[in-house]
């Protein structure tokens, strides 16, 4: 596979572009996005899905600045796709023609089904596991649905559904009642399914949660795999469907959308009335990563291998020079871990979250080694983007952040306490670590000592005389009705 990839992706709305770059076999990061609301469609509609000649100048314009970027950063691999307005298009030969004529880049038209299937291997791969889930991807043109169940796609299913065709058959004309008849209609082949967490890809459903977060003051500052209420959810959607332009200014909904959102709360409206969903999150990938995934993973059925992620490969690729020193970090605090986990009261399930904030505590050092924590806990918080829930997210760079030297501020607890599990266990988490990193201040070739634990005293025996870490572990700050011996 090329290592740097660009992705286009040309809907209805906005053309966007990506650039990955491999780090190894299945990792790789963001490396440049573009995007532009060229409005393709614009007009089209009304005039029997014919592209009109002003949008389609702005979105040759649009390409052709995409293709210099591309130029620029020396790509590999250049993979185009176009999806509802070019694909309903009678005329879209011209279009096709002159873009392959003047900018030498072969545009894939992929039908409904296609996209319904990016936009769902997306979702399955670099999203927390989903079980009994269905993807929502309204776009302007139409709208594309998947089922998820962990990382198996299924059902794909596509509606001539979409904000911009909605906004110029119906809301211009303020003939809401027959936009709700005319969704109706085509989400009644939704009927037979049963699925009950929402996976929302695409403007619509981003804008809406980013909204929701800004007016909520959530703490992280990350869509992707943001989960909202519901009831919450609902509620907003319908405040936005009655807003006029300043009511939808104070919601947060940006000002670039104000005249498609209303037809897509209006959809996802008509969806979630139709199906019991009792979980929502918010995807921050769709085609796009969908089209670069087919391409990456195309000799293992789409799918990652088992246990892998992709963003802790490539935090490991870029930023850890010592990999043997990180897998005796991981393998000693799932040890520790192991023997401790009953006596201390912490819950089983946060074993991996503190074996990952152990393979990756050495991120910062390669911004500066002295601030080696901080600089761990901002990259992580950030670049830990695939395949976890904000709540891990938070749980792991926070690990990083107070590992070894202190424990976790209340100011700290208090600003993430709706991501953050207790403190006892933040706590207890963070020693782990601490005493994993102690442990190893002679940083061995091999782990060359044992580990005992009986009525909450550690022993630690070697052939060694581990001066250092007797040392390092005198240092740590104490937790409560827990010894170590040498």
């Amino acid at each position: 596979m090329a290592k740097r990839v660009a992705v286009i992706d040309i809907g209805s709305n906005s053309v966007r572009m990506v650039i990955y770059e491999r780090t190894s076999r299945f990792a790789f990061y963001l490396l440049n996005e573009s995007k532009s609301k060229v409005r393709l469609s614009e007009n089209a509609y009304q005039n029997g899905g014919n592209l009109q000649k002003i949008p389609m100048q702005r979105t040759f314009e649009a390409l052709r600045d995409f293709v210099s970027i591309i130029n620029s950063f020396q790509v590999n691999k250049i993979l185009c796709v176009a999806t509802s307005a070019l694909r309903d298009a009678p005329n879209k030969k011209e279009f096709l023609d002159k873009v392959k004529k003047e900018l030498k880049l072969n545009i894939k038209v992929i039908d409904g089904e296609k996209e319904a299937y990016y936009g769902g291997i997306a979702c399955a791969n670099l999203l927390p596991e989903q079980i009994n889930a269905m993807s929502i991807d309204i776009g302007g043109g139409s709208t594309e649905f998947t089922l998820i169940n962990k990382n198996n796609v299924s059902n794909t299913i596509s509606l001539e559904l979409g904000t911009v065709r909605l906004k110029e058959l119906f809301f211009d004309t303020n003939k809401i009642k027959d936009a709700i008849n005319y969704i109706d209609s085509k989400i009644a082949i939704l009927d037979t399914i049963d699925a009950s967490t929402l996976v929302g890809i695409g403007g619509t459903f981003r804008a809406i949660s980013s909204a929701i977060m800004l007016n909520s003051n959530y703490p992280l500052n990350k869509l992707h795999a943001y989960e909202c209420e519901v009831p919450e959810f609902k509620n907003f959607i319908s405040d936005v469907l009655d807003a006029d332009e300043n009511k939808l200014k104070k919601l947060n909904i940006k000002s670039d959308r104000f005249d498609i959102i209303k037809p897509g709360a209006l959809i996802l409206s008509r969806v979630l009335k139709k199906l019991s969903i009792k979980k929502l999150i918010t995807s921050g990938v769709g085609v796009r990563e969908g089209v670069y995934l087919s391409d990456l993973l195309r000799n293992s059925k789409d799918k990652f291998p088992h246990n892998y992620n992709t963003s802790v490969r490539y935090l490991l690729d870029s930023h850890i020079n010592d990999i043997g020193f990180s897998n005796q970090l991981n393998q000693l605090s799932k040890k520790l871990f192991d023997l401790t986990h009953t006596y201390l009261k912490i819950n089983e399930k946060y074993r991996s979250d503190l074996a990952v904030a152990a393979k990756l505590y050495q991120t910062g050092n390669s911004i500066h080694f002295y601030s080696k924590n901080k600089h761990s806990y901002y990259l992580l918080q950030s670049a830990l983007e695939y395949g976890f829930t904000h709540k891990q997210i938070q749980l792991i760079s926070t690990i990083t952040r107070f590992a070894k030297n202190k424990l976790p501020s209340q100011e700290h607890m208090q600003k993430y306490k709706e991501l953050l599990p207790d403190t006892h266990t933040v706590e207890s988490l963070c020693y782990l670590v601490s005493l994993s990193i102690a442990l190893l201040s002679h940083r061995p070739r091999n782990i060359d000592f044992t580990l005992k634990f009986e009525n909450g005293t550690l022993t630690i025996e070697s052939s060694n005389n581990l001066y250092l870490s007797q040392e390092a572990v005198n240092k740590l700050i104490e937790i409560k009705d827990f010894k170590i011996k040498f």
